[in-house]
Parts: C-alpha cells; structure tokens; sequence
C-alpha cells in the first residue's frame, strides 16, 4: 500500500524506537521523509539516541526506497525546530504530516525530584511538543491542510506515584491538541494525539522502569516485570510492539482520520476503560 504516496513527513525523536518506527512505516507507505533528535543523552531513566543511531534512521529508511533527510535538533529551541521546519520545506517543498514523538521519562517522589529531572521531562514532553508544532503550523495553515500527531500516553489519563512530572506532561499534550484543533479547523488541518500503553523501546526496558514497578526487587528483569505491567489493563499485555504504536500514528495521519480531529487515540490494552473520560 502506498498511502503516503508523494506526501512529506516530519518526525522529531526518530533516533529510535517509536519514531524510527514511524519513520519506516511512513516511508514503506511512499512518504519521503524528515527526522530529527537531540543526539545527547540527559538525565532520564533510558538510553537516549545518538547521532549515530539517527543516520542509521536514515539509512534505514532510504533501504526501502524512500527520501529521507536527518539533522540534529533540540525540540524545546524555537530556533532548531524552524530549521528543521525549513529543511523540508527546502528540501522537498512542502510538509504533509508532522509528529511530535520525542519524549524521555525520569521517575521519582515529587518532595525528592531534583528540579532539573522535572524541568527535563515537562520541557522535552510538553514544551518541546508544543515548540515543534508551533514551528510547522505557519505552513499548514498557508497551505490549508495538514495532519499533527502528538505522543501522549495512556498515563497522561491519570495519575502515576513516582511519575508526576511524565504524567503532567503527558496531560499537557492531550489540552494542548485539543485546543489547537479548534483553532486549525477551519483550516483544513487535523491535529490528535496518540496515547499508548507502554511500548517496548528502551524507555520501557531499563533498570529504573524495572524498579519502579517492582520495587521489592533489586535488580527486576524483564521477566519480573511483565505480569506487573500486563495487570495494568484488562486485555493483559505487558507492552505495544512498535508496529502497533506505528500503526495507529498512520491512521491518525492518513485520508481515513480525515474527519478525527482534537482526540486522544488510546492503544492500552483497554486500560483506557478505567479513566474517567
């Protein structure tokens, strides 16, 4: 299927995991393609992206036959996100599809959170969700159509222990695209955000994730922890494949979801059902 046929696809935190996976999917569908990530790890619970791992993004992508375009960007710099704004405006003349995935997660009780491990994570998964978006809304709005994909996550539903800062970042992003799809609307331009239960990246599988949902363990394996986080939701599935986080990206951005605007798309396993709204 080629879906994506002559469309233009920008995504931020493509080094690896879920937006190296959309990345792909995107580009197997016929999209050329535009990826970014920081390249430098900050203090957070998982291995970050290199710069290495990003040209292999685009190695990757180019594999099967598609364009693809990767540069070194900080999502929270305005700066940064117009430059990579205006790579693929340059580059291939217009932008189709943007998704703001990058994201990190640092745990830990609120009264001990150092501030930088806060800042970090509000900044990166809401500031900087919100900064590249801005940076590509101008072009959307000139051209009078456009799809946004924003990661958010089945946690930005609720409240976390130990996770306050992912959470209030994770909720953030839900009233950021419910407010900016009012405001696109009359311009053609569709604007949701993608909630996944946890997704098997390296943000899911490390040591202080480990710990935090089996903290009566030293040292949890992946083993320990897989009951814990299939009891999260009634289908009992520990975490999403990348092909299912990639997936329900697709939908939101493809002709079918033409008519879906301002929603939160839960892929959890129905952990989803126990929130409020």
């Amino acid at each position: 299927m080629r879906d994506f046929e002559n469309q233009v696809v920008v995504i931020t935190g493509a080094g690896k995991g879920q937006g190296r996976s959309h990345a792909l999917a995107f580009a197997q569908r016929g999209a050329s393609v535009v990826v970014c990530d920081i390249g430098e790890q900050l203090p957070c619970a998982s291995a970050m992206a290199t710069m290495e791992q990003l040209e292999e993004t685009v190695r990757l992508v180019e594999s099967v036959g598609a364009e693809c375009v990767g540069i070194q960007a900080d999502t929270r710099s305005t700066a940064d996100m117009k430059r990579l704004v205006d790579t693929a405006i340059d580059r291939f003349g217009k932008i189709d599809v943007f998704v703001a995935n990058a994201g990190i997660a640092a745990f830990g009780p609120v009264s001990e959170m150092p501030y930088d491990v806060w800042r970090d994570v509000v900044d990166i998964n809401l500031g900087g969700v919100a900064t590249s978006i801005r940076a590509v809304v101008p072009h959307l709005i000139e051209r009078g159509a456009g799809r946004i994909v924003a990661t958010s996550s089945a946690v930005g539903r609720e409240g976390g222990p130990n996770n306050a800062n992912y959470a209030a970042s994770k909720w953030g992003v839900i009233g950021f695209v419910k407010s900016l799809a009012i405001e696109l609307a009359p311009h053609g331009i569709t604007v949701n955000a993608f909630s996944p239960m946890s997704v098997s990246t390296d943000m899911c599988h490390n040591q202080l994730t480990y710990g935090l949902f089996r903290p009566d363990l030293d040292e949890p394996t992946r083993d320990d922890v897989k009951d814990t986080f299939a009891g999260l939701n009634p289908m009992r599935v520990p975490w999403l494949e990348l092909s299912d986080a990639s997936e329900a990206v697709l939908f939101l951005a493809s002709s079918s979801a033409r008519y879906i605007t301002g929603a939160a798309l839960d892929v959890a396993g129905g952990w989803n059902a126990f929130h409020s709204a």
